[in-house]
């Protein structure tokens, strides 16, 4: 018997009788209906993130697509999930906003300020390098403004907004930016006290959303 099985097992059993029969009416519209989410959510694989929950979201409002330190990489460099995601979602789905979510004690930002510890997951250190840049402006920012933050939180903000410029870099994004119909917001979640931080589009300031 494998625990981590009966233990999904039983998710799916709780999953059944209290969630499903609450909303069966939902998830069979859900079933015909074509999804038409609003948003396309960019988070950490992360098992302690979860998007609909954080937003409060059901079947069909969000796409999701998640990887480790919720990275983009620019066009043309790794063009593969994470770039037919965001071109189905935006060209097909017509996706409204797209978020880019980081989160704290983040294992991928941990891993760019201990690069020796990802030495022997050469296909992680790989992809470690769509967040290099954001390294070197943390650092940078960290030093000489002399913050009082540390410089993992410092680095995880630096990731999302590089991650938005990045971003845009997509055509479909560019493209639907141009025409007003897309718009996109930076986000970092902090596991331990519940707050979401938001940049939107064209700041640097992550500013708290209030209750």
């Amino acid at each position: 018997m494998d625990p981590a099985l009966e233990n999904l097992k039983d998710g799916v059993r709780r999953f059944h009788s209290n969630v499903f029969v609450r909303n069966a009416e939902m998830y069979a519209r859900a079933a015909i209906d074509p999804q038409r989410p609003h948003t396309l959510f960019i988070a950490c694989a992360d098992s302690r993130v979860d998007p609909n929950e954080l937003t409060q979201t059901g079947p069909g409002e969000v796409f999701v697509t998640r990887n480790i330190g919720n990275m983009v990489p620019a066009y043309g460099e790794m063009l593969g999930g994470v770039s037919a995601v965001i071109e189905f979602a935006v060209s097909s789905l017509n996706v409204h906003h797209i978020v880019i979510c980081g989160h704290s004690d983040c294992g991928a930002m941990k891993a760019l300020l201990q690069p020796e510890s990802v030495e022997a997951m050469p296909t992680v250190k790989s992809w470690l390098t769509n967040a290099r840049a954001a390294l070197t402006v943390a650092e940078t920012v960290h030093t000489r403004m002399e913050l009082d933050r540390s410089l993992l939180s410092v680095l995880t903000e630096e990731n999302v907004l590089l991650q938005l410029q990045h971003l845009k870099t997509h055509p479909s994004v560019a493209g639907a930016m141009a025409m007003g119909e897309l718009s996109v917001s930076g986000w970092v979640y902090d596991i331990g006290t519940g707050r979401v931080c938001i940049a939107e589009d064209g700041q640097r300031e992550f500013v708290p959303v209030t209750p």
